[in-house]
Formats: structure tokens, sequence, C-alpha cells
């Protein structure tokens, strides 16, 4: 073990999170910071809103009691020691005790789970996943413990699992999924050989648990190649076949040089993930752009043929809903996030050939605003797919600039346009609410997608021309 002196390594703690320690010290407690607070200190990003606490030699009730006297109290788990608080200033604590985990069945949640706050520190960070996960600071004694080498690994950006146990819980595969893409780490090649030993496992995950991770990855992956490859690396990619069908999956050359559709893919992802830091994209909008970067050609192994003058090409891979579909299904993806990702991926293609149409702009707003995306994030998208074939330049293509300037140009970019024409309209010519307003009101709205009018009175015009309402004057009968 370790000791890692305050000359040597400190973690400052937010002055309500000090106030809890102090009040735990006080009844008897010692209190420790754990997990990724400690990780992230080592590696030049220190947090201010999310940490964890384990609690060593205090009784479950005595720690409840402490902890609300101090703030209301959330029972996350209080049959084995678990305390969620909202501090001053949005602080998330968790605050836990050690404790004794018996494996009792299949997947995450096999477990007989019993609080012990007489284990020490070391035998709690034996069940812990990763080694760089396994690390303790003391706020008293200012004190690091580091008991399995968890700060060599960060120095190397090394994914080790701690020890023997790390076999009970398959999720951790996962964790090692989304951690390598979070911190741009790699796993290591024994810690592999463990998880693919998990793989059959797998199907006891609950699949919102899955989709937990998943999230992760997405919404917080720096590098989301890195998780690519720890499914690789593990097997575990053989769970979802539309990403595995992706590898040797060929390309064009002259169009990607960078290799095989699997390696486009991470690419792209990795770029979409840059993109989202840039725009400060929210949680969910980074998400969505993540997952659409990995999303918007599966459907290539399907469709990818070799014509007879040895070009490769893949007609209609952007139809491919049904398998991006599945896929999304297959991680939990939640339907409204879904429907977004499926919509930005059928529309990846929809710069090429623009020559300057305001109808195209308006339709493909319109498209996407039916599953709930913009224009603005369609760019986003093609910019990631663009960036993702080295030598090549990346950037956003010429036709999607210009389609993007076009579109605000016109109103189009956020939204798709709003009818000029309501119900109230038509009825004040006289058309009678039900099937034939709605179907005289998108046969406007068609048309004014398509350029035909502009404002209400040409909408009645248009549609006078059409036959479909008596002209002006004529009394107003329908």
């Amino acid at each position: 073990m370790s000791h890692g002196g305050q000359d040597d390594f400190d973690l400052p703690l937010p002055g309500a999170v000090s106030a809890v320690v102090e009040a735990l010290a006080a009844a008897g407690g010692r209190p420790m910071v754990v997990g990724g607070a400690v990780r992230d200190a080592l590696l030049g990003r220190p947090r201010d809103k999310d940490f964890d606490l384990e609690v060593y030699g205090l009784p479950v009730d005595r720690v409840e009691q402490v902890l609300s006297s101090l703030a209301p109290v959330h029972r996350v788990g209080r049959s084995f020691g678990v305390f969620h608080m909202v501090l001053d200033g949005g602080i998330d604590l968790d605050v836990g005790l050690p404790r004794r985990e018996s494996k009792t069945g299949r997947g995450h949640r096999g477990f007989l789970v019993e609080p012990d706050p007489g284990m020490s520190p070391r035998e709690a960070a034996e069940r812990r996943d990763f080694r760089c996960n396994a690390l303790y600071w003391d706020p008293l004694s200012r004190e690091l413990l580091d008991f399995f080498g968890g700060r060599a690994d960060i120095a190397r950006r090394l994914l080790r699992h701690v020890g023997p146990r790390f076999v009970e819980d398959p999720l951790r595969v996962l964790r090692g999924f989304q951690l390598a893409a979070r911190l741009d780490f790699t796993l290591d090649p024994e810690t592999a050989r463990l998880c693919r030993s998990l793989r059959d496992e797998a199907d006891a995950l609950a699949i919102e648990r899955v989709w937990g991770e998943w999230f992760k990855w997405a919404a917080r992956g720096e590098v989301p190649s890195r998780g690519i490859d720890v499914l690789r690396q593990t097997g575990w990619i053989a769970l979802y076949p539309e990403i595995a069908r992706l590898e040797g999956c060929p390309q064009d050359p002259q169009w990607h040089p960078e290799g095989d559709v699997l390696v486009h893919t991470a690419l792209v992802t990795d770029a979409a993930a840059r993109i989202a830091r840039r725009d400060r994209l929210e949680d969910e909008d980074r998400v969505v752009l993540v997952l659409a970067a990995l999303c918007h050609d599966l459907g290539k192994p399907e469709t990818t043929r070799t014509d007879p003058d040895g070009r490769i090409r893949s007609p209609g891979h952007t139809e491919a809903v049904a398998t991006i579909e599945r896929f999304l299904d297959r991680i939990g993806t939640p339907r409204r996030l879904a429907r977004r990702v499926v919509v930005l991926s059928r529309h990846h293609l929809a710069h090429l050939g623009f020559s300057g149409s305001a109808r195209h702009v308006r339709r493909l707003a319109r498209s996407l605003a039916d599953g709930g995306e913009t224009i603005p994030m369609l760019a986003r998208l093609v910019e990631a797919d663009a960036s993702g074939r080295p030598p090549l330049p990346g950037g956003v293509p010429e036709p999607m600039q210009a389609m993007l300037e076009l579109a605000r140009r016109i109103e189009a970019d956020l939204a798709a346009p709003e009818p000029v024409l309501r119900g109230r309209d038509l009825l004040a010519v006289g058309v009678a609410p039900g099937p034939r307003m709605g179907r005289l009101l998108d046969a406007a709205y068609e048309a004014q997608l398509d350029g035909a009018f502009s404002d209400r009175e040409g909408a009645l015009a248009w549609l006078a021309r059409q036959g479909l309402l008596p002209e002006p004057g004529d009394g107003g009968q329908s």
C-alpha cells in the first residue's frame, strides 16, 4: 500500500462535504472519500458536485442519525447502508458503509449484501471493480490509501481488475466499456480475459442497468471508440450483432481510406463527442448525437455490394430503420431518444446533391421534426461523419453548410415551417370540420413546403386553383 502525503496529493472538499465528514468523525466514525472523486482528482479533473463517502466504525442507524441532523436523507439502500443527500450548492453526496457481499445467483442482482462497519478499508477495497476505483482518501489524516496500485494504473491510463471477485458481477464489463470511453483508458489483457468469461451471464442483466452504462458511454465518453475497443477485446461485441457485423464490412477506399465500417464508425463517434463538447450539448442531445454516430451506417452490412467496375457501394443503407431500432431496443434506449437517433441516421446523406432548393430544406425540416430533430443537429452528425475518414479532410461539407444557411434564412433550421393555413381559415370559407378539412389542410401544407405560397391568402387561392375551393367572390360555398 502506498500513502500519499499532503505534499504529494491533496483532495480539497467543498465546505458542505467537509461538514459531513467532521460530523461523522465527531460521532466516532472514520469517513473516507472513495471511488471516482479520488480517481478524477489524480487525473487532474477535480470534482465540485459529486462525492462518495464510505464510513467505518459506525452502525447504520448512527450514520443515518448523524446525516439526518445535517440535511434531508434519501435511503437509497438502507438495508445495506447507502444514503443519498443533496447538500448546499447542489452537491450530490452518497454515503455508504463497507459491506460484505455473497454471490447467491446469476447477474448483477444475485448478491446477499450486509453492511459491516468493522471491516478494514483494504477488505472493502477488494470488492471494487477496477484498481483505479479502489483508491481511498482520508480527509482527516490527508492520506491517500492505495492498496492495489491504482495510482500507477491511472498514470498508465489502464483499467485493471482488483482481484478474483471481479467475475462475480457481469455488469462490470459494461462499466469497463463506458469507463474506457470516459477516461480514455485501455483494458488490461488479463481483465479482458475475465470479461470474456462473463459473457454467458450478460442475459441476466436488467435492461435498465444495461442502458445506464450505454447512457454514460454516450453522455460522458471523451473517446467513445475506447469503449468499442473494450467490446471487441472482451467478445461482448457479439451481444450487439448490429455493431459486430460492421467489422470487416468493406468501403470504397476513394471515399473511406480509413478502413472498414467499424473503423469508420468508431472514428465518427469520437468526432461526435468532440462536436458535442464544442457546442456544449446537454446530456440528452449529446447522447442522441453519439448514438446516431454509432448507428448511422448500421445498414451497410446488409446493402454493401461490389459492382462489376470494382466500386464498393451500399445503396439504400440509410433506410435500414429496422436494424437501427433493433439495436437501440437491445440496449434499452428510451423511445423518445430512439426516434431522434433513427431520424438523424436516415437523413445523414440528405445534403448530397443539394442544389439550393428551398423546397428540399423545408421538406427535410418537416421530416426531421416528425422525429423530434432539427437541421442544426443533422449538420453535427454530417460533420462527424465527414470527420471520420482520415486522411480526408473533416468539417461540415459545403452542401451541408449551404443547407444550414438556407434553413436559417427561411427560418426552417430549428423546426419545420408552421402551416400558414389553419382549420379556422377553412371554417371561415364554409368548410365543415371533418375528414375533408383534414385533407385540405394536408394538401395545403404540402404545397406550402413546395413553395407554392407563403401566407393565408395565397393558400386559399392555391386551393381554389386546384378546384378544391370556390374561387374568391363565389360566395364561399363548398
